[in-house]
């Protein structure tokens, strides 16, 4: 009986050491699944940094865009509202009798393109009667003179077309006018009823754009006027046209109201030579172009 019992004890004791290594196996695996949680939080944490700093720089890349453009539009301004020329509109011819101003007048209108105004010298109701009779009819023929430019001058002011005029209103005033009073053909009254209607004529309206001035002596001036050929000028005085003469040297003299050209007949005769005529419109072409 002894024998049976010695050999269950070593039995029990094989089987109570197998079980504490499969513990041991269990302890190692924990470490093993912590392990991944641990590295998990660090890379939530780096995708959000990156997300503030890329819509940081967003605007400070716009203000810059917005500062650049504003001296683009200064730079514009200027190129965009460069003022235009305005437009010629008056150019005006004066001179003695026979200087040749309605010659001049139709051969600048048909090259430039101009409106010609001529004075009225075929319907003026008054210039047979004055050369007949200029202490009776001097008045009347002034203010004939200065109601007809005035209404030229309203015209052209008021249409939108180049005109050039045969004549000035000045001429009658400053000219014409006072020379018929020194003269003893129009007496003070009416002189002085003359000269009050002109200043407030010209109180109203503005100097031509150019005013080109024929200057020529007495032989010249006789020698053309007695090419056209009008009888009302048959009896024109060389004391008359020499006094008319003195009277435009002076208004010529004074003349500061606006832009001027002289043209002196004696030597450029445009009338008959093509290259004189070329001249003057070389010389209206530089005053035309510098004129504004």
């Amino acid at each position: 009986m002894a024998k049976p019992s010695t050999k269950k004890a070593p039995a029990k004791k094989a089987v109570a050491q197998k079980p504490a290594p499969a513990k041991a196996v269990a302890k190692k695996a924990a470490p093993a699944k912590a392990a991944p949680a641990k590295k998990a939080a660090p890379v939530k944490a780096v995708s959000k940094a990156p997300a503030k700093k890329a819509a940081a720089p967003a605007p400070k890349k716009t203000a810059p865009v917005a500062a650049k453009s504003a001296p683009k539009a200064v730079e514009k301004t200027p190129k965009v509202e460069a003022a235009p020329r305005p437009k010629i509109k008056h150019i005006a011819i004066a001179g003695n009798i026979g200087a040749g101003k309605t010659t001049l007048t139709q051969l600048l209108s048909k090259h430039y393109g101009w409106i010609p105004n001529f004075e009225e010298v075929d319907n003026n109701p008054y210039l047979n009667d004055f050369y007949e009779d200029m202490p009776r009819w001097s008045f009347n023929l002034q203010v004939y003179f200065l109601n007809r430019r005035f209404k030229q001058i309203v015209d052209i002011k008021q249409g939108t077309e180049t005109v050039i005029q045969d004549r000035t209103i000045h001429e009658d005033a400053f000219i014409f006018a006072p020379n018929l009073h020194s003269m003893g053909l129009m007496s003070s009254r009416d002189y002085e009823n003359y000269k009050s209607l002109y200043d407030t004529i010209s109180s109203l309206i503005s100097p031509p754009d150019l005013l080109i001035y024929l200057r020529g002596t007495v032989p010249t001036l006789v020698n053309q006027i007695q090419k056209r050929g009008r009888e009302y000028e048959d009896n024109l005085r060389l004391d008359y046209l020499r006094r008319l003469n003195e009277y435009y040297e002076k208004w010529i003299g004074n003349y500061t109201e606006g832009k001027l050209l002289i043209i002196d007949i004696d030597k450029l005769n445009f009338a008959d030579e093509q290259d004189a005529l070329a001249e003057v419109i070389q010389k209206i072409e530089i005053e035309i172009n510098g004129l504004f």
